[in-house]
């Protein structure tokens, strides 16, 4: 009799709620966060859209779920930086913080899809709080107060999960596939052309995109050059919380 172990028939692994989730996320990196619903995520993993619901109740758990994933990687990503050691000076916090901010979102735009669904949570899974309490650890060594600390994360906001909510976004801006990347690009347009018809009306903000406009190959999130923007925007954050705590100021 042939034993099952030479048959040449792999072993069928047992479906869990962990690789539902893990599917979920390729799903959304590869075909967009609109592609993932209920029904298409059984196909991906092969079973009946009413088996899903044993691992995951609802598509706001199943949201809650992938959320989970990305910041487990997140962590996992910014547990493999260099520690802060013990002796280091106080104004060591401003590099290990950006060099950590910026791991984040180096995560985030794996998966750009994430960001959307971020924003969207009522709850934070045990992985955003304890990424949060890292950044809390790096501002005490540098010196803050508490109530600074305090202050200092509404200011940081989103971009301390390496993502920020533009004033300006075209639709299609932060598309999760790259089929979208063409319907991105008619959303530029149609914007420049928008804002061309209303030039005596908006006449500066011709003027700024005249004057500052990209059409770079590395933009990433946005019409902009998203990575040079945000990072930006965060070393000015950084600074400027740098001279409060260096004046002993709480806000």
């Amino acid at each position: 009799m042939t034993s099952p172990q030479t048959t040449g028939t792999p072993p069928r692994t047992t479906l869990t709620r962990a690789r539902v989730l893990e599917s979920a996320v390729a799903l959304a990196d590869r075909d967009g966060l609109g592609a993932l619903t209920m029904r298409s995520l059984a196909r991906e993993v092969g079973i009946e859209a009413m088996s899903l619901y044993h691992h995951v109740a609802s598509k706001e758990d199943l949201l809650d779920g992938v959320v989970d994933v990305v910041a487990a990687e997140i962590q996992d990503a910014v547990a493999q930086l260099d520690p802060l050691p013990d002796d280091a000076p106080s104004s060591a916090w401003k590099p290990t913080m950006r060099r950590q901010i910026l791991t984040a979102r180096a995560v985030l735009l794996r998966h750009p899809w994430a960001s959307t669904v971020l924003e969207s949570r009522t709850s934070f899974s045990l992985h955003i709080v304890r990424y949060c309490d890292s950044l809390l650890g790096l501002m005490r060594r540098g010196g803050f107060s508490w109530d600074l600390v305090h202050h200092a994360m509404h200011a940081l906001g989103s971009r301390a999960f390496g993502f920020s909510q533009e004033l300006f976004e075209p639709d299609g801006a932060t598309a999760g596939s790259a089929a979208d990347g063409g319907a991105r690009e008619g959303a530029d347009d149609e914007a420049a052309a928008m804002l061309q018809q209303m030039a005596d009306q908006v006449p500066h903000m011709v003027q700024m995109l005249a004057e500052v406009a990209h059409d770079e190959p590395g933009a990433t999130l946005g019409w902009c050059d998203d990575q040079t923007e945000f990072e930006f925007g965060l070393d000015l954050i950084l600074d400027g919380l740098d001279r409060l705590s260096a004046a002993g100021r709480t806000a």
